[in-house]
């Protein structure tokens, strides 16, 4: 009875915040449990939504989340899948102890209240670099503990005391998964794993130098195919260490934005009508039975810290005869990552 007025509210909540134009940060943001429907990622990285996601587990093996009152642990199976096996690769191949999880996506998806642009469809994660401790952190700490920079924000170099060579063993089995498309990190990441990668540099074509990821590395995964996801284009050919890179060390990314029309006009909201249709239903179908927010769920586990098993998720619909959605006029659409909205834009070849 009490899930079925929860379900009541928060569905007479939307329906009546998108009767009266609410953003569409504000309707997802509200959303605190995922949709109780078939997982799959639809539309794009930074304009989109996610039916079924499933929840990260708080702790496991080799990995703790971070910042669990955000509940934006929430991803699409095969992220999750993603993120276990990476964790459980680098801890046995790499030297690095365990990850450090931060922002997925929220329970639906969807625009954030604060921070991303991206993270909307299940398919992106941003992860520490700091290795887990070989404790287990308490919820205060990891709502207090701050992730430390590895370089200075800008074109600079990394911290050599800061620096290992577990980080660049880290991004490289980051990239290496088939399923990445993209391994966002700061520019003067970029420029040390192309000075010490060697002979072996495929990978490093996945790994793109981008604003704000001094203290952390953000993976995209490519479209599941089948769904109503709409792709980024590929990186451009090569190990990205030349041209593109040299772009990042010049002045031409940190100049100064044009000056706005109209200084004391609020910012553009991103509203539900210019979300692929099918968020509409992500927001109005009901929460999937049994399942609970981070915080919930990290106070559920033992002592020991062992991980819950996995809920079980519903495998992505087959729709391969569908069309992913039209093309939509994406801010900033060809840069890599679209997350720091207010900073200058690079060029479009990223």
């Amino acid at each position: 009875m009490v899930r079925y007025v929860l379900i009541l509210t928060f569905l007479a909540y939307a329906t009546a915040a998108a009767a009266q134009g609410a953003p569409a940060k504000e309707l997802f943001g509200a959303a605190q449990l995922p949709a109780d429907l078939p997982a799959e990622p639809i539309g794009f990285y930074s304009q989109g939504c996610m039916a079924g996601a499933v929840q990260l587990p708080p702790d496991g093996p080799h990995w703790q989340a971070m910042r669990l009152s955000r509940n934006r642990h929430w991803g699409l199976p095969t992220l999750v899948d993603y993120l276990e096996k990476l964790a459980r690769e680098a801890a046995a191949e790499d030297g690095w102890p365990g990850l450090l999880v931060g922002d997925m996506s929220q329970p639906r998806g969807g625009p954030m209240l604060t921070g991303h642009a991206s993270h909307q469809t299940g398919l992106d994660v941003d992860l520490w670099l700091m290795p887990m401790p070989d404790r287990r952190l308490s919820a205060r700490e990891r709502e207090e503990t701050g992730a430390p920079a590895i370089v200075e924000p800008g074109p600079n170099e990394v911290f050599p005391a800061s620096w290992t060579d577990a980080h660049a063993r880290l991004i490289r089995r980051a990239s290496l998964d088939p399923r990445a498309e993209r391994i966002f990190v700061a520019p003067g990441i970029k420029k040390k794993l192309c000075e010490t990668a060697g002979d072996d540099r495929d990978w490093l074509r996945k790994v793109r130098p981008y604003y704000g990821h001094h203290d952390h590395l953000h993976v995209r995964l490519s479209c599941p195919p089948g769904t109503p996801c709409r792709s980024q284009s590929p990186p451009p050919p090569g190990d990205g260490c030349g041209a593109d890179l040299a772009y990042w060390f010049s002045a031409e990314p940190y100049k100064p934005p044009p000056p706005l029309a109209d200084p004391a006009a609020p910012p553009k909201e991103m509203m539900l009508a210019e979300l692929p249709p099918a968020c509409r239903e992500v927001l109005a179908a009901p929460p999937r039975p049994g399942a609970i927010t981070m915080v919930q769920a990290f106070a559920a586990l033992p002592a020991t810290g062992e991980a819950p098993p996995l809920a079980d998720a519903t495998p992505p619909a087959a729709v391969a005869e569908a069309q992913p959605p039209a093309a939509v006029a994406e801010p900033e659409a060809q840069v890599e990552d679209p997350d720091l909205a207010r900073l200058p834009r690079p060029r479009p070849n990223r």
